[in-house]
């Protein structure tokens, strides 16, 4: 269904095609019928006739070709799509070059069948809320949903006895969980030079630091990091590394989208390396459909490095279209990410990165999007500890 705006009710069908790429064949209607601004008129796709007490008329019907017939002439949607862009391409585009995907990743089949030595019947999440993140309450529903408790810590930063506070709380927060979970949003605002380093600095406090690398080393945790967290997650090493480090400038990293602009929209992604525990309720070559919504989404990195995040099985997702294969144009590489990868984790794969947000997920979202929409993750790592 579309609701008729600006264009009238054929306006409205030509949208509805520019969505999805299926084609329209227009019945024979009058100009008014078609073209009217009949505003809050709704336009519905059925699959059978509709009520006569509605008093709706047939516009016409789907047609498999991506094109629209009306009048006796025919137009591929691509070129009527672009004609409808093109005026605000300038200050909103939305086309960008290609990002060849030079190298062929294999799927990864091989699971990590490392455990916790401490079993944890429903194991602590531990959730810090920076100023600007805004994914924290739907991260905290998706871990409740799949079994975990989970603690949300308001980060404070208005003066230094706050910051002090702050820090002991995160360095004792940290210490109660089995998961450290970072949360997508725009920490800092996306501070200038590169979004994440406000938590990336945060998690560099000594206090903090050991309390992570105890979680992961001696207590065999998980962490997770979605968009502006896995943004974090890289500036501070933990992917691919598997530890704080300092970061060297020929580092992998996440810049801004080719595009030049925020990008919200479905994207397909391919799960490519099974390594992972976030990662044990799907195979490799599962393909998922997730929103994503940011700015600084590309991932870069050398050719040396991802030949060897592929052949440690690090490479986690990876964008794809339709049929499943990793590709190098938009949309179905949003953000131009290099080999188009989506998430990757450390060497041991208990941290995991990814942009999309995993966490916006529900019953009935997303019905008209192809594809499953939840990959388990959150179950997943609940499951680890179980």
């Amino acid at each position: 269904v579309s609701v008729v705006k600006e264009g009238g009710a054929a306006a409205a069908a030509a949208r509805m095609c520019f969505g999805n790429k299926i084609g329209f064949a227009f019945a024979d209607r009058s100009a008014e019928e078609l073209f009217a601004p009949l505003s809050g008129s709704l336009v519905v796709e059925a699959s059978g006739d509709l009520p006569e007490s509605l008093g709706a008329i047939l516009l016409g019907e789907t047609k498999e070709e991506p094109e629209v017939t009306i009048g006796g002439e025919t137009m591929a949607i691509d070129s009527l799509l672009r004609l409808w862009m093109e005026p605000l391409e300038k200050v909103f585009p939305n086309y960008a070059p290609e990002v060849p995907v030079e190298r062929d990743v294999p799927l990864f089949t091989e699971r990590n069948q490392k455990a916790p030595a401490i079993k944890a019947a429903k194991p602590r999440v531990f959730i810090p809320v920076f100023p600007g993140t805004n994914c924290e309450y739907d991260t905290a529903r998706a871990f409740e949903k799949a079994g975990a408790e989970t603690e949300i810590l308001v980060v404070r930063n208005l003066s230094a006895a706050a910051i002090e506070e702050t820090i002991a709380r995160m360095e004792e927060a940290v210490r109660r969980a089995q998961i450290v979970m970072l949360p997508g949003g725009f920490s800092g605002g996306d501070e200038p030079e590169g979004s994440g380093k406000f938590i990336a600095t945060t998690f560099r406090n000594p206090k903090v630091e050991e309390a992570v690398m105890k979680l992961l080393n001696c207590r065999d945790g998980l962490m997770l990091g979605i968009c502006n967290g896995f943004q974090a997650l890289i500036k501070l090493g933990l992917v691919p590394y598997g530890e704080i480090r300092e970061i060297k400038p020929s580092d992998p990293t996440l810049t801004f989208n080719t595009i030049g602009r925020h990008i919200s929209q479905m994207a397909y992604t391919r799960v490519t390396s099974v390594k992972s525990p976030w990662l044990a309720g799907v195979n490799a070559g599962d393909v998922f459909a997730v929103p994503i919504s940011h700015g600084e989404g590309r991932f870069t990195a050398d050719a040396e490095t991802i030949k060897r995040l592929a052949e440690n099985g690090q490479i986690a997702t990876q964008y794809v279209d339709l049929n499943g294969e990793p590709v190098s144009d938009m949309p179905f590489n949003p953000n131009g990410s290099v080999c188009a990868i989506e998430g990757i984790t450390s060497p041991d794969g208990r941290v995991l990165g990814k942009m999309g947000h995993c966490e916006r997920k529900g019953e009935n979202l997303y019905a008209n999007v192809p594809f499953e929409k939840d990959m388990k993750i959150f179950e997943s790592g609940v499951n680890y500890f179980k």
